[in-house]
């Protein structure tokens, strides 16, 4: 397929579930498996979806929306949309040109990327492909390993080369069962590597038999025993602020703010992790009582439609991850796909807005949504 999706003949994708379709053409069934996967019985996964439409809209009438803004703004720094990408590991699966057809995505759209740990394209890659955007918003994701001068030089890296933020993932201190993943005996091909780590350690996600190799990974070199505690050392390693990945608990909102963390991404790793785990969206609006404006709040975990972003946003949320259906982008198109993600989100973003009676960020607000009933079982 040509990557040019203005000129192609063949089947055009309009929304994001088509775009998931398509792309299972262009990816092997590891792969496909591995990005599309979650923890169990991937009830998580499921209900990160179904949150989004147990939540209802009620929209305002005879508002003038004529002149819509979608930009927004998060730790000082403005977006056009209020949309960040999730980081997610290996995109060179999906497309030889991987994370760095991402973030030229990203960055020409005005959105933010962050940039994962197991990422297949370098730190120093990612950001000189991004230097003629250099006001763009990038993040780097962070896993402590137990070789705590590794996470030192990954930190060191990403401050280097110009990275805004360290976004903290703390919902795997072990790796969730995924076990399509383990079932393939996942394991990177031959030809690639972890880009950041290979070059510093030389690891890597090797072939276990029986097992997903990244589930071996993660028993081998992460540090499951980091607490609390860990966090005035990791943010004394550089200036760059703190945002915490993987929080689902009001008081541990409370928490991260208390341990001086500047932003909280609610998350539940894409249902990958611990199955069962409450959806993101029905933990977001405890969450953003309990931190009181002190720090902003993204929310991430099944946006599939510019509606969903609107939910969020009336929720609390000051923007939203996106992770799986840029894969999807990257898999049919590389970096044009991953634009075309982004520009399906935000004109459904700005028609659902429309349609809302709010003609900017400051309009949304919880009044614009109906929230499920559940029945007490005292009753």
């Amino acid at each position: 397929m040509s990557t040019d999706l203005s000129t192609d003949d063949r089947f055009q994708p309009i929304n994001l579930f088509e775009y998931e379709k398509l792309a299972k053409e262009y990816l092997s069934q590891t792969t496909l498996d591995y990005y599309s996967s979650g923890a169990w019985d991937e009830i998580t996964l499921r209900d990160n979806r179904a949150a989004f439409e147990r939540v209802k809209l009620r929209p305002r009438i005879l508002v003038d929306v004529s002149d819509r803004n979608l930009s927004t703004s998060i730790l000082g720094q403005t977006l056009q949309l209020p949309l960040l990408i999730a980081p997610m590991a290996f995109q060179c699966l999906a497309h030889p040109d991987g994370e760095v057809a991402t973030a030229l995505a990203a960055a020409s759209a005005g959105v933010g990327m962050v940039l994962s740990t197991m990422a297949t394209k370098s730190i120093e890659e990612v950001a000189a492909a991004c230097n003629q955007f250099p006001d763009s918003l990038r993040w780097f994701q962070l896993y402590i390993h137990k070789d705590r001068g590794l996470t030192r030089a990954l930190v060191e890296k990403a401050y280097k080369a110009g990275y805004k933020a360290l976004c903290l993932t703390v919902d795997a201190p072990v790796l969730g069962q995924r076990e399509r993943d383990r079932r393939n005996e996942f394991a990177l091909p031959q030809d690639l590597h972890l880009a950041n780590l290979a070059s510093i350690s030389g690891l890597d996600i090797y072939y276990e038999k029986g097992e997903s190799g990244l589930f071996t990974y993660f028993a081998q070199q992460l540090n499951p025993a980091v607490t609390w505690d860990d966090l005035e050392w990791l943010q004394s390693l550089s200036p760059l602020p703190l945002i915490i990945k993987g929080v689902l608990r009001p008081d541990d909102a409370v928490r991260t703010v208390e341990y001086g963390a500047k932003a909280i991404v609610v998350s539940n790793h894409g249902g990958r992790q611990l199955d069962g785990a409450i959806a993101s969206l029905d933990a977001l609006a405890e969450i953003v009582a309990a931190v009181d404006g002190k720090v902003e709040v993204v929310l991430d975990g099944g946006i599939r439609r510019g509606t969903d972003i609107l939910k969020a946003l009336a929720l609390g949320a000051k923007a939203v991850l996106i992770g799986r259906p840029i894969l999807w982008g990257l898999a049919v198109a590389g970096q044009i796909g991953v634009s075309h993600i982004i520009s399906l989100l935000q004109d459904e973003l700005n028609v659902a807005m429309a349609l809302s009676g709010c003609a900017k960020m400051q309009d949304i607000d919880p009044s614009l949504l109906t929230l499920p009933r559940f029945k007490s079982e005292n009753c």
